[in-house]
């Protein structure tokens, strides 16, 4: 990767952002704006539009105009197919500069944000363009004198509200297939990284999206947020971030047009490492980046590493040792493993967490305090709290940070019971040699998502979603169209 090229990118200012409503870049309704702090030194970064409900109205407006004209969803498969291929190629071809300014508003390292972010936005947005025109529809098993048609219809307009930690990536899981099936779109980035997400929608723009079809509010979740998901215009929200949001925009739903909601929670995912695991060093070494990569701030990540008792001190020793290897910093730097926490909000959520399981006895291996304070930025160090309860809440509760909590068990019973026991099921990965009882933990722990022998890395291919507290429906795969697509019947008597 080019630093200089990095360096350059870093340097450059960042105009002030608006929203894009109808094809066109506009200020909020009343002028208002918000500060962009990057996590990186703490400063101010730029100023974005503070959108009030009237902007997500006209925006939610604007996308019923465009879907019920057909500019976007009368298109013949083919011809979206093309302005979707247009817009993956653009994307490619600013990839560093998306990923520069990403990481700049974000704080992921810069390794882990140029593939995950602006190359796998790219490659998502590809992978749903090339599925579009495959896509068919049905006949009934009928009697001779009826014809019964099952088409697939897009569902509309959808709200779309992502989060701060991969705003590519989880945007492209929602863009793509909700595009490529004919719908409009109004789309709410997260207040703290909304800027990567704003430049790949214009470049949607430049690729020939017509205007009204991809719509982009910024602003705070309790007013743009709120004004998506209780507008009787939405006919279906999806949505990445926390559980106390998720149950809003369920209520949201209820109290105006019964919108469809579709929910991804995040979750308190089990690694599971028993003693026959084929490669202990391996094991430690992707079980620290399965929870430090982007400072622990992943949907997935292995944040309770349950150790089979009879290797437990050795183990956890190899992972400490992976641990305090991460190099922690710049996330600007190709060296760095581990960058910025997302905001100071979020940093002291993460120290307070492990502040209360130290109050309670646990011991805290390696970290636990904020480092490169005289940045002005917000780094942690990665942190391993041992002696862990299950019950603790550190072993509860989604911390969102680079803190793992690490519990023994004796048998493969007792992994389960620990496993499935919280309100979350997105995620767990189980390290063994033995066929037989990676099958059986596959089967028995309550996740969408079950890694063997690994951790992460699970492409497009394959549908992700929880179950339980972790929400409903997935991304990813094609599975991920039924959430953007109708079924309707017709019913023909020849």
């Amino acid at each position: 990767m080019d630093q200089a090229r990095i360096d350059s990118l870093r340097a450059q200012p960042v105009a002030p952002v608006q929203h894009i409503i109808d094809g066109v870049s506009r200020p909020a309704s009343d002028g208002g704006t918000m500060d962009v702090i990057s996590p990186l030194d703490g400063q101010v970064l730029t100023q974005m539009a503070r959108g009030t409900a009237r902007d997500a109205e006209d925006a939610v407006a604007a996308a019923r105009r465009a879907f019920d004209d057909g500019r976007w969803a009368g298109l013949a498969p083919a011809a979206r197919k093309a302005v979707l291929l247009r817009w993956a190629a653009l994307i490619e071809a600013n990839a560093l500069e998306l990923a520069v300014l990403g990481v700049r508003d974000n704080g992921t390292e810069i390794g882990m944000a140029f593939k995950a972010e602006p190359m796998s936005a790219a490659g998502t947005i590809r992978y749903y363009a090339e599925a579009l025109d495959k896509i068919y529809g049905e006949i009934a098993p009928t009697s001779p004198d009826v014809l019964g048609l099952i088409h697939r219809e897009p569902v509309g307009v959808v709200g779309a509200i992502v989060p701060w930690n991969f705003p590519l990536m989880i945007g492209a899981w929602k863009l793509g297939p909700a595009l490529a099936a004919g719908c409009s779109v109004v789309l709410k980035p997260a207040e703290t990284a909304s800027l990567s997400l704003l430049r790949m929608c214009e470049l949607g723009q430049e690729a020939g999206l017509p205007p009204g079809v991809l719509n982009v509010v910024t602003g705070e979740g309790g007013v743009v947020g709120q004004a998506i998901s209780e507008s009787m215009d939405v006919d279906v929200l999806v949505f990445t971030g926390s559980g106390p949001t998720g149950r809003r925009l369920m209520e949201a739903s209820a109290r105006s047009n019964m919108k469809r909601v579709y929910l991804e929670l995040g979750g308190k995912s089990p690694n599971i490492v028993f003693a026959d695991a084929p490669d202990l060093d391996e094991a430690a070494k992707v079980s620290a980046a399965g929870i430090f990569r982007n400072s622990g701030q992943v949907c997935v990540a292995g944040s309770r590493l349950l150790v089979e008792r009879s290797i437990h001190d050795a183990f956890v020793e190899r992972l400490v040792a992976a641990a305090e290897r991460m190099k922690m910093g710049d996330p600007l730097d190709p060296a760095t493993n581990a960058g910025a926490v997302n905001s100071l909000r979020q940093l002291d959520q993460n120290l307070a967490f492990v502040a209360e399981a130290q109050a309670a006895g646990r011991r805290v291996l390696t970290g636990g305090t904020r480092i490169l304070e005289e940045t002005g930025g917000y780094y942690m160090a990665p942190t391993v709290v041992a002696d862990v309860d299950p019950a603790d809440r550190i072993a509860q509760d989604e911390v969102f940070g680079p803190v793992l909590a690490v519990i023994p068990f004796d048998t493969e019973d007792e992994a389960i019971a620990i496993a499935n026991g919280t309100d979350f099921g997105l995620a767990a990965a189980v390290w063994t040699a033995n066929l037989s009882r990676a099958h059986r933990m596959v089967r028995r722990i309550r996740a969408g998502v079950v890694h063997v022998n690994t951790y992460g890395g699970a492409d497009a291919t394959v549908p992700l979603g929880g179950v339980k507290q972790s929400g409903n429906g997935h991304d990813k795969s094609l599975h991920a169209f039924e959430k953007y697509l109708d079924l309707k019947t017709a019913w023909i008597k020849l």
